[in-house]
């Protein structure tokens, strides 16, 4: 028998689940905690403020080579084995990021970790297929889900109490016990699967490496590098374009390629991928933008902001705990269309923002796009998995994962930019504006008054322009975020309802692998 649910009792499966959502747990939190703490970092390693970004850079680029290479490394020596052994070096590596003495160590023992961690959210992912039969997989997905979207909320919370509280350090070492506790659990319960050995495809891992690597150090730096006016940003644009384009000739013309053409001509995984790429640019662009705003805006803390944004992760769980039922009884496609609804309806709350307000606005519109993503991480992911494989499950969550990740690597660099953009343009709109005859209150007469030299004076109306266009700015980004999320809805009428591929053929399929 091929497929690990006929293997599991539900009390081995409910313990193959925890260990694998632990997994999932300590790779998702590491994406965003560190983030908090680089000011810290920054003075405890003697790096520059340049160079201590090559921290979470080096994190990034290492992961997106290391992905593709998941589903070939699994049918090679064993999903199981490699899930095991990620857990164990991502929490080595932890360990050795907290011990770390200076940038060079902190840069490469970061790498070590986003190689090690690359492997676990596609393998824990497929693994929850496995073990889960068909008519489970909604409510698998569900909580999923839940990790994907929670991790990056309380990241930055936990993130900041840890480095107040204690020391940046415990930022990597809080990984230590719950990846301890994942491996173990992983050894004893995890049932092993039939190796699929398949030749490795280097020429085609060597390109798709360079065009990944290539873009996500164009998206990292190209801000800090004012873009295309860098030359490091033209070279890695075109080594991106270059990978890319002959990875997909490779693909299409080789014997045995990195991934199994089969997979990309199923409608539903292909539309998948496109969803999970807006999905990675709502859920982290969003994140990038709205703690800056709380805090350099309206006043709160970290932490505060922090927890405004848990919101979010609140109606996520909502989201996740019905949708896996509401699955069963309508048209996924219609869950689809629905949750990219709602994440647009929030983003126009967002966008209507006022600068002074209450908490209300931010609370509700969080809660809003939680119930939004959650329905639409659930159903996507359910709804590629559907007609595939079994033996193709951990490439598709590779892939998956991936667009998660390639979409909000792009979407936290978009908004970036248009930020900084439409901070100088609504600055130069409003400072146009600002004459004697446009203030007539502000007089030299009232400025000796209050005993404020000039300079004093129009710094005090500068840095009032300041705030006022970076707020402008913060909502622009967020009606542009709006209609993204728009544009992307009619996607949906290229899937393919569950019904037709259904769950029947999804049955099929994994009685065909066994046999």
């Amino acid at each position: 028998m091929g497929q690990a649910e006929h293997l599991l009792d539900r009390g081995q499966r409910t313990l193959v689940t925890i260990a694998v959502m632990l997994a999932v747990l300590i790779q998702v939190l590491d994406t965003t905690i560190a983030n908090v703490a680089l000011p810290h970092m920054q003075a405890s390693l003697g790096a520059t403020q340049e160079s201590i970004n090559w921290v979470l850079t080096s994190y990034i680029v290492a992961s997106a080579i290391a992905i593709p290479i998941a589903g070939w490394l699994s049918d090679r020596i064993g999903r199981k084995r490699l899930l095991v052994l990620a857990v164990i070096g991502f929490t080595v590596a932890s360990f050795l990021c907290a011990v770390a003495q200076s940038l060079t160590e902190m840069v490469t023992f970061r790498i070590i970790q986003g190689i090690t961690g690359a492997f676990l959210v596609p393998l824990a992912q497929a693994t929850l297929f496995d073990i889960n039969p068909p008519q489970r997989h909604a409510q698998a997905m569900a909580m999923f889900g839940g990790g994907i979207m929670i991790g990056p909320i309380l990241g930055p919370v936990l993130g900041g109490w840890l480095t107040d509280s204690f020391d940046w350090r415990w930022v990597f070492l809080v990984n230590i016990p719950i990846g301890a506790i994942a491996a173990v659990m992983l050894l004893r319960y995890m049932p092993a699967i039939p190796l699929h050995r398949r030749k490795f495809d280097l020429l085609g891992f060597a390109l798709i490496a360079l065009a990944l690597a290539s873009l996500q150090l164009m998206l990292d730096r190209g801000q800090q590098l004012d873009w295309f006016d860098s030359w490091e940003i033209w070279v890695e644009g075109g080594l991106m374009i270059a990978g890319f384009w002959m990875f997909i000739v490779h693909t299409v013309t080789a014997r045995e390629p990195l991934f199994d053409r089969t997979m990309f001509a199923d409608r539903n995984f292909a539309t998948g991928m496109l969803f999970m790429a807006v999905t990675g640019i709502l859920l982290l662009a969003g994140l990038a933008l709205l703690p800056p705003l709380l805090q350099r805006l309206y006043g709160y803390s970290v932490l505060q902001s922090g927890v405004l944004t848990m919101p979010r992760g609140i109606g996520t769980l909502i989201s996740m705990v019905t949708v896996g039922k509401l699955a069963r009884i309508v048209d996924t496609r219609l869950l689809v269309a629905l949750g990219m609804a709602l994440m647009g309806w929030s983003l126009y709350i967002m966008s209507g923002f006022a600068l002074v307000q209450g908490s209300g606005p931010v609370i509700v519109s969080g809660i809003i796009q939680g119930l939004g993503l959650g329905m639409l991480f659930v159903t996507i992911q359910a709804l590629a998995f559907t007609t595939l494989a079994p033996k193709q499950r951990t490439a598709a969550a590779s892939l998956l994962n991936l667009a998660r990740n390639v979409g909000g690597s792009a979407g936290i660099s978009m908004v970036a930019a248009l930020l900084a953009r439409n901070i100088q343009t609504a600055h130069a709109d409003m400072a146009g504006k600002v004459t004697e005859q446009t203030l007539p209150s502000i007089t030299t007469g009232i400025v000796a008054q209050l005993g404020l030299p000039a300079a004093s004076a129009l710094a005090f109306a500068d840095a009032e322009i300041n705030r006022q266009a970076a707020f402008i700015a913060y909502l622009d980004d967020f009606w542009i975020m709006m209609w993204v999320t728009v544009a992307a809805i009619p996607l949906v009428l290229l899937l393919r309802p569950v019904g037709s591929a259904g769950p029947g053929k999804a049955v099929a399929l994994a009685d065909n692998s066994a046999a």
